[in-house]
């Protein structure tokens, strides 16, 4: 396993991180779920991602068990900002007390995690989402106290806007509190939008950049027939917490399916197999630090193990640079001059 430091700070993780939304719902049951995880310890995963919304608080449960006896050898992230039992479908779909990051939410959040995880420690503390109704300056105070009493030794950002991830690391700054070190944020070969910004941003202030949704929901499996529909058992059909409904309206298009075909073209003429080659092409990329990998079983951890060693030439990478603009960014006037 290879591993890289998170952004600035001396915390080394893995370039594969196991993903745990789905641990402990119908789709991967308790059991499955601490297979999945001792697979994930033996190979060499050190890197363990779940949210205190997530399944209800199961998944924290079920990952804080498992990783118990190699705490001090892992690291553990979670989220706070999307509270226990609100499904992450119902998320922007009006005010309501279970999202934010005042500091009353973020303190009651730390403790209901600890307590689900086991630990006394948090290695790094997510803001699941922006909340733009409280100011900046009393969610990073907060996480800075929390940083201080060592209840979470890092914290970083989900789902945020380059903009205002910025502005909080400026307001860090001006006020000596505690800096988001990384940025969580969807990317793959069919949702490349962050490379306009945020990823040049990042790779500037050498800050951690972990990805989630790498393989499109397993769209960029290849193994989706449009003219069929999601085929049960598949992020597309998952019914905890709406999650079928959600990927299904961010990546079930026609656009995206043109363009699945166009790379699996590319990576069976160069000798791949498409899961892999859609890993690698984020892996070879030096700004990501590591990839979230929604693993339902050891099979499937096996299989995306190789990416991480497989190294994508300049011809793959400019091929899949053309079906990025073919499909998604014709030529066009933008308002920053690309250098």
């Amino acid at each position: 396993m290879e591993y890289r430091n998170l952004g600035n700070t001396g915390l080394k993780v893995s370039r594969i991180c196991i993903g745990t939304m789905v641990y402990g719902t119908d789709e991967v049951d308790e059991a499955g779920a601490v297979r999945i995880l001792e697979k994930a310890l033996d190979v060499g995963i050190n890197f363990f991602d779940t949210a205190q919304g997530y399944s209800g608080g199961r998944s924290e449960e079920i990952l804080g068990k498992s990783v118990r006896r190699q705490r001090d050898s892992v690291v553990l992230a979670t989220k706070v900002g999307l509270n226990v039992g609100l499904g992450m479908a119902q998320v922007g779909s009006g005010p309501k007390p279970e999202i934010g990051l005042s500091r009353g939410h973020i303190m009651r959040g730390v403790e209901g995690s600890l307590r689900r995880l086991g630990t006394d420690y948090i290695d790094l503390y997510y803001a699941h989402m922006p909340d733009y109704n409280t100011p900046i300056e009393e969610t990073l105070r907060a996480f800075d106290d929390l940083i201080h009493q060592g209840k979470v030794r890092y914290i970083g950002c989900s789902n945020s806007y380059t903009w205002y991830f910025c502005k909080a690391r400026s307001v860090s700054e001006l006020h000596d509190l505690a800096r988001y070190e990384c940025i969580q944020v969807g990317y793959n070969l069919l949702a490349r939008d962050i490379e306009i910004e945020l990823l040049p941003y990042c790779a500037s202030e050498r800050l951690g950049v972990t990805v989630f949704n790498p393989l499109a929901a397993g769209l960029l499996s290849g193994e989706h027939d449009p003219k069929k529909g999601p085929a049960e058992g598949t992020r597309f059909t998952n019914k905890a917490e709406g999650l079928g409904g959600l990927y299904s309206a961010r990546y079930w298009s026609d656009v995206n399916f043109e363009a699945v075909t166009s790379l699996k073209q590319i990576a069976e003429k160069h000798g791949r197999d498409l899961v892999q080659f859609a890993l690698a092409w984020i892996l070879n990329n030096p700004t990501i630090t590591s990839i979230l990998c929604g693993i339902t079983s050891p099979k499937q951890l096996e299989l995306d193990l190789p990416a991480v060693d497989l190294k994508l030439s300049g011809e793959e990478l400019s091929a899949c640079d053309e079906v990025w603009k073919r499909y998604f960014r014709p030529p066009r006037y933008f308002y920053a001059r690309l250098m």
